[in-house]
């Protein structure tokens, strides 16, 4: 009995030891951010909208930006690893909704599933929504950063 009574209290003195000397690693909340919302600035730019017809969106470096059909607007809500979230609006036609888009790894394009949200005064539409590709478009080289020929 004794014998067990010492054990116990060995084990407990130190589980209670060890539970003191552990630190957990405490990343500061910026990281913690950073690594939550994503690094928006790979959207940044001109991508083609592939849906039937192509359209052209221009991006800013949160992921936000324009579009021509219907006065067309698109806002970035999480980009959290390959996964783009986000809303459209489009004021012509008073719609709006969300989408979202599975890129690839180099963040070049991906496919992705929209939907809405609400038209006109509807906030619970039955209407279904679709689902498209997505490309970044790459600049082209100008002509004087071609190099010479041989």
């Amino acid at each position: 009995m004794r014998k067990r009574l010492y054990s116990i209290v060995l084990v407990t003195a130190l589980g209670l030891v060890s539970a003191c000397a552990y630190q957990p690693i405490v990343q500061p909340q910026a990281q913690v951010d950073s690594i939550m919302k994503g690094d928006r600035s790979v959207l940044a730019g001109e991508w083609e909208y592939e849906e039937g017809a192509t359209v052209t969106l221009r991006l800013d470096e949160a992921g936000n930006g324009t579009y021509p059909y219907k006065d067309g607007r698109f806002e970035t809500l999480r980009l959290q690893g390959h996964t783009w979230v986000g809303m459209w609006h489009q004021k012509e036609n008073d719609r709006e909704g969300g989408f979202a888009v599975n890129l690839s790894k180099d963040y070049t394009e991906g496919d992705g599933t929209w939907w809405y949200t609400r038209i006109g005064p509807d906030r619970a539409p039955a209407k279904k929504g679709g689902t498209f590709h997505i490309s970044k478009r790459t600049s082209l080289t100008k002509l004087s950063e071609t190099p010479p020929a041989p």
